[in-house]
This record gives structure tokens, C-alpha cells and sequence, in this order.
């Protein structure tokens, strides 16, 4: 039978399989190598795999690799692809794995191609020949754009795992909730003409001003009436992200956009979020003589937690000797616990090495996570 590559090689051809997710078609790559390197290395030491093309999507593949029978039992969940990198400012290659400084530098490393690497180098020195409950590893295309992995998975039918940990870069702190994100745009027309005479035109831009004072009252709004101690920032935000429109100085500006975007706290609604801005506009319409339209740029990712006084959240506290926090950032939890699993978010590597130039893993983040590993596989689909 084949051997499983060391941990280092099998990084080293994670990060040499260029698996770019990104909403730019020119960045925009499939992730059909890093799937089959992990279908691979996976079936070599006794998992059956499954590979899914996502629909729509022939180049953009799930995989779902399970050793073990029956129901419950535990899935090891991270995502193939990476964002795009910035030419230039790397110190070295991107898809070369470089060791030095007691780290290893490359595109995915801890965001989150290495997470596989641990958890196959974990698993292959372990016995799973008798496992009582399964064990699953799911990894997913696309998510550091559309999340359209985790989304198509979601609308199957109930898994039958009861657990789950995704691997995203958490410093080895157990996460068990994050805010929900949606990224939205509001185009406000109105009818250029010329400078010198107001009355020839209707001035997107002056509507828009109208509009942006209206959403940081709304900002505000939620300030004041949401909260929630397990976050540093514990209220939901609204962020003003950018803004485009005229043309000219000496034109009346026809049309202007801003994009925005709003995190909500668990509990809260993303649907009922977006439903309260597009009611506040159509006064500001009638009032300016623009019309005024509010539409979604990606599809929304609800808010996540999982109770603190779960078995896998309590199992990473005790493993970790961290105690379950929360961050700001979005993850694909809330499509795992759609699935009817309790899930938490754990991972070597900080987020703030993620989506940087020189992108790292630092050595000493690998036993530990490994050392997690091995305890959620012994307690969850071994000692059950």
C-alpha cells in the first residue's frame, strides 16, 4: 500500500496547488488538485471518499471522506481555497512552502490548506480500524468567497455526525460563536445635467447623503438596542465601506453607490436586518425625486453559536486549556450546525497571519493541534 507523505510534504503540495476563491473571474481558480491530493492521501489510510462538483459549478468540488459506520461520531471540517495574494510583497513564493524563523510561509498555510496536513499526519499513526462512532473529514470549496461549499452541503439532508470542528486559524482558542455578515449596495438614481442651474437635474449624490445619514441613525439604532458581553465589540456594527457616483464637477451627479456592511449578533436576523434598511428608503426616494434600490452583494452568512455546555466545546476547553470565546470574523459553523451538528471553531495559526503577504504557521501551533486531535477522535469515535 502507498505511504501518506510527511506533514511538510503534504503542506508542501497543499501550497503548490493553486486554489484561489474569489468573486474577480480573473482571480477565481478550481479547487479540483487540492481535493484530489486530500482524496488521495485520505483513501490510503482506509477513508472512503466522496467527491461532490458543486452545483453550477463543475470546476468546484466538496469532499467528504468517513471511516467508521453508524450514527454520531465527529467531522474535521476546513475549506481548500484560499484568497487571492498580493504580487510583489511576498518574500518568497506563494506557493512554495518556505521554512524559516521556526514558521512555514506560504499561501494557505494556517487560512487553512495546513490544517489538513496536521490532521492526516495525526490520524495516520492512530488505529480506526474499530471505530463506534464515525468519523468524517469535509472539505469544502469556495469559502473565502460565496461559501457556496458549505451552502450546497446545507441543503441536503440531516448528517447523522453530531459533532464538528472546523480548523480555521483561532490560535488553538476554542471559538463558539461569531456575528453573522452581509455585504449589501444601495444605487440611488437621479438625472445629470448642468451645474450651473440645479433645477436642470436631480442629484444622486445629494440623495445619497440623505441616505447615508439615514443608515448611521439605524447604526446607531441597533447600538443602542442589541448587546452581547461575549463579544469585544458587543453590539452589531454597520460599516460604510465604500462610495461611488458623478462623473464631473461641473455635472449634476445622475448616479451614485455606496456598499456597506452589517454583522448581527447570535439571535439576530439577517433577513430582518436587510428588510429594516430597504423600509427607510422609499420616503428618501419620494423626497428627493430619485429612485432608490438596495440589493444584496453576496449571499448573507448568519450568525453563529453553540452553547457553551456542549460536549465538544467543553472536550477543546479541557484539551486546550483555553476557555470558548468569540470573534468577529465568519466561518462556515453556521452551515455546519444547519446540519444538526454542534459545532466549534478551533485551528493553529493566528487570523492575523491570514489574508497578509508572507502568510505563516508557526511550528509550535502543530502538536498542540494535533494533541486536540487525537483527544476529540479518542473521546467522540473511539471511547463512545
Amino acid at each position: 500500500m502507498s505511504q501518506v507523505p510527511s506533514l511538510v510534504q503534504m503542506m508542501s503540495q497543499l501550497i503548490g496547488s493553486p486554489s484561489i476563491s474569489c468573486s474577480q473571474v480573473s482571480w477565481d481558480q478550481s479547487n479540483k488538485e487540492v481535493i484530489q491530493l486530500l482524496e488521495s492521501w485520505l483513501s490510503t489510510i482506509g477513508f472512503e471518499c466522496k467527491v461532490l462538483p458543486l452545483p453550477n459549478q463543475p470546476e468546484k468540488f466538496n469532499l467528504i471522506a468517513t471511516i467508521g459506520k453508524g450514527n454520531g461520531g465527529l467531522v474535521l471540517s476546513g475549506h481548500t481555497d484560499t484568497v487571492p495574494y498580493d504580487e510583489g510583497r511576498w518574500e518568497s513564493d506563494p506557493f512554495k512552502l518556505t521554512e524559516r524563523d521556526h514558521k512555514l510561509f506560504g499561501l494557505g498555510t494556517c487560512d487553512m490548506k495546513g490544517f489538513f496536513a496536521i490532521v492526516i499526519d495525526t490520524l495516520k499513526d492512530m488505529d480506526l480500524s474499530n471505530l463506534k462512532e464515525p468519523l468524517i473529514i469535509l472539505a469544502t470549496a469556495d469559502e473565502e468567497s460565496s461559501m457556496a461549499g458549505a451552502r450546497a452541503l446545507s441543503q441536503q439532508t440531516k448528517w447523522n455526525a453530531r459533532y464538528a470542528l472546523i480548523g480555521e486559524p483561532t490560535s488553538l482558542t476554542p471559538i463558539h460563536a461569531h456575528k453573522g455578515i452581509m455585504m449589501d449596495k444601495i444605487r440611488v438614481t437621479g438625472q445629470a445635467g448642468h451645474s450651473s442651474n440645479p433645477n436642470l437635474g436631480r442629484s444622486a449624490m445629494d440623495a445619497m447623503h440623505e441616505v447615508m445619514s439615514e443608515l448611521m441613525r439605524f447604526r446607531n439604532e441597533l447600538k443602542q438596542t442589541y448587546r452581547d458581553a461575549n463579544f469585544v465589540i458587543d453590539y452589531p456594527t454597520l460599516n460604510l465601506g465604500c462610495i461611488h457616483g458623478g462623473d464631473n464637477p461641473n455635472r449634476i451627479c445622475g448616479k451614485c453607490e455606496i456598499e456597506f456592511d452589517m454583522r448581527a449578533l447570535p439571535g439576530m436576523s439577517n433577513d430582518a436586518l436587510f428588510n429594516e434598511v430597504k423600509k427607510r428608503l422609499p420616503a428618501i426616494a419620494e423626497q428627493t425625486n430619485t429612485e432608490i434600490e438596495l440589493s444584496s452583494l453576496f449571499p448573507d452568512v448568519p450568525s453563529f453559536s453553540t452553547p457553551k455546555e456542549s460536549a465538544i466545546i467543553k472536550a477543546c476547553e479541557e484539551l486546550t486549556q483555553h476557555d470558548a470565546e468569540t470573534v468577529a470574523f465568519a466561518t462556515e459553523g453556521p452551515f455546519l450546525n444547519k446540519l444538526g451538528m454542534e459545532t466549534l471553531v478551533l485551528g493553529p495559526g493566528s487570523i492575523d497571519q491570514a489574508h497578509q503577504p508572507n502568510e505563516y504557521l508557526a511550528l509550535d501551533q502543530i502538536g498542540p493541534m494535533q494533541h486536540v486531535i487525537k483527544g476529540l477522535v479518542e473521546r467522540f469515535c473511539i471511547s463512545h
